[in-house]
This record gives C-alpha cells, sequence and structure tokens, in this order.
C-alpha cells in the first residue's frame, strides 16, 4: 500500500493530461458503466463534508473520497478545504494507495470539469470570462480553462474588495488582463463564459440580464441549500446540461429550478452524453447554455487512477 501526499501529487499532476482522462470518466458514467452510489453528507455548523464513491465496471480499481469545506476558515488562517482519496483494487477489495491530497484532488477534478463543460458548450468566440467567486476554485477555473479558450479577459466578483484586489493582483501575473466588479449583474452585461464557484444560498446571478450566447457553468450549488443562479436562468437556457441527471435532482441548480417549477428535469441532458455525442451540446453562436456539476465520483476515480499510476 503507498502513501502519497499532496506535495508528491502537486508535482506530477501538471505532467498529466487530465482533461480526456476525466472525459472518459463522464462517458462511463452517462454510458451506464459506472456504479456511484448516493453521496454521503455531514452538514455541519460551520462546515459540510461529502464522502463520494464509487467504480466503474471492467476498471481496475474503485474510490472513496472524503471532502470537506470550511469557508469560515479563512477567518482562522486555514484552508477551506480537506480530504483523502482511498483508491481500492476491484479484484481483491485491497489499499492500492492513500492519496492525502488535503481537497486538492478535488479542487483540480473541479476545475477541469468546468473545462470539459466550457469545450463542449461555450460560443467559439469567447469575449470575456467572467468569474464568480475569489477562492481556489475561482484560481483552478481560470487555470484550466486554459486548455479550452485563448481568451484572457476577465471580469471577477466577490463580496470582499481586498479578496477581489488580491485576485486581480494574482491572476494578472498570470497573463490574464483581470478587471474587478462589487456587481454579480455586470458578468452577464459583459461575459458571455461565465463560471460561478461560491457557496451562496442566494442567488446571484439573474435571469433579467441574460444574453444571448451566453454559457454559464455552475461549480458552487453542489448541496440541496446552495444556489448561485436565480431559477429562471434555467428555464430561459436552450441547453441545460447536468454531471449527473439523478445527482442534480437532489442538489444544485437544476434541483432549485426544478422545486421552484421553473424548469422540467426530463429536459437537462448529461454531460457524459454530450461528450459521446449521444446528444447535442451547443448547436449556434445565439445559444444559452448552462452546466450544472455537482461532482461526480467518476472524477474522482479518474484522477486518483492518473495520480497513483504516474507515481508507481
Amino acid at each position: 500500500m503507498k502513501i502519497i501526499t499532496r506535495e508528491q501529487i502537486e508535482r506530477v499532476l501538471p505532467a498529466i493530461d487530465l482533461l480526456p482522462a476525466i472525459e472518459d470518466g463522464f462517458a462511463a458514467y452517462s454510458e451506464g458503466r459506472a456504479v456511484v452510489p448516493p453521496v454521503g453528507e455531514l452538514l455541519l455548523d460551520k462546515g459540510e463534508v461529502h464522502i463520494k464513491y464509487g467504480y466503474i465496471k471492467g476498471e481496475d480499481y474503485y474510490v472513496i473520497k472524503i471532502a470537506s469545506g470550511f469557508h469560515r476558515n479563512s477567518a482562522l488562517g486555514l484552508p477551506s478545504g480537506n480530504g483523502a482519496m482511498l483508491l481500492y483494487r476491484q479484484e481483491t477489495g485491497e489499499l492500492a494507495c492513500v492519496l492525502f491530497d488535503e481537497g486538492y484532488l478535488t479542487d483540480v477534478r473541479t476545475a477541469v470539469a468546468g473545462a470539459i463543460a466550457a469545450k463542449y458548450l461555450a460560443p467559439r468566440n469567447v469575449e470575456r470570462i467572467g468569474i464568480v467567486g475569489t477562492g481556489v476554485q475561482a484560481r483552478l477555473q481560470l487555470r484550466y480553462l486554459d486548455a479550452v479558450t485563448g481568451c484572457r479577459e476577465v471580469l471577477a466578483w466577490g463580496r470582499g474588495k481586498e479578496q477581489l484586489v488580491r485576485y486581480r493582483e494574482e491572476l494578472s501575473k498570470t497573463g490574464y488582463d483581470v478587471k474587478i466588479t462589487s456587481n454579480a449583474g455586470d458578468l452577464l452585461d459583459e461575459c458571455n463564459l461565465i463560471v460561478t464557484t461560491t457557496p451562496t444560498q442566494t442567488p446571484l446571478l439573474e435571469a433579467a440580464g441574460l444574453r444571448p450566447g451566453t454559457h454559464i457553468t455552475a461549480i458552487g450549488s453542489d448541496t440541496p441549500q446552495k444556489q448561485e443562479l436565480e431559477a429562471e436562468i434555467l428555464s430561459l437556457a436552450d441547453v441545460v446540461v447536468a454531471d449527473s441527471i439523478e445527482q442534480c435532482l437532489l442538489r444544485g441548480e437544476i434541483h432549485r429550478a426544478v422545486k421552484a417549477g421553473c424548469f422540467d428535469h426530463g429536459d437537462a441532458v448529461e454531460l457524459g452524453d454530450v461528450i459521446t455525442g449521444r446528444v447535442t451540446g451547443r448547436t449556434s453562436e445565439d445559444q444559452i447554455t448552462v452546466a450544472d456539476l455537482t461532482g461526480v465520483a467518476v472524477q474522482d476515480i479518474k484522477i486518483a487512477e492518473a495520480v497513483f499510476q504516474a507515481l508507481t
């Protein structure tokens, strides 16, 4: 049994092509080749813990992943995320490795999923990227979008001026022209690729500002209580894509829109089916598209396996 540290993970990840690996995971899920039980969840007073696990039939491993988010930790000088992944052999049940990633692999595989959604759903000509939030995921989304769009114009929204300024300073050093705003509606006015990354329970983007040709990837709403998009946005969208329809009926933007009576879940399609071409994603530059990504265990399976193989 191998123990892999975060330091080792960060060292090896740049050499791994994660997009095709995680695309394969989404395809396996939508083709019915993945076994993914419902998410285990602990909602605490000051944070939340998600337990995701599963396997892909005919492959070598299964994974059990624990990831937490304690969003007030910044006031304590601590990272908000933590966690670990356990990779087991399907053949024998042996523990192949423990990945002490401190939640980093969850952050990365989430950012990769955002890039995959943009690859298939964003307009061909991305004028400006809108980022809702200023945390770890807001940074990683831009990093991995680099693989699918050449756009370097960014407009970022955040609740705190200090956090926004720091975000602008850090991302400007990586080749982006970053502007900041305290009005989330500005992103709908100026951006046609928007990624939302916050844990809010009150919608930040309103349907009234939605323009033709916009793509939104909603990342932050991964519990039944969270909601970043006004429900009517989904009713206005031409294409609504879920990482898992079954999971998005219980949590995320689709869950909230269905509950509000604004969206019929039968109109949603899965990202894996878009990847394989079984269903179409964006077909014109004027369409409005939304991806609701709540995080599926196949992402954890694929990234854990890739890291393990790269280090053995």
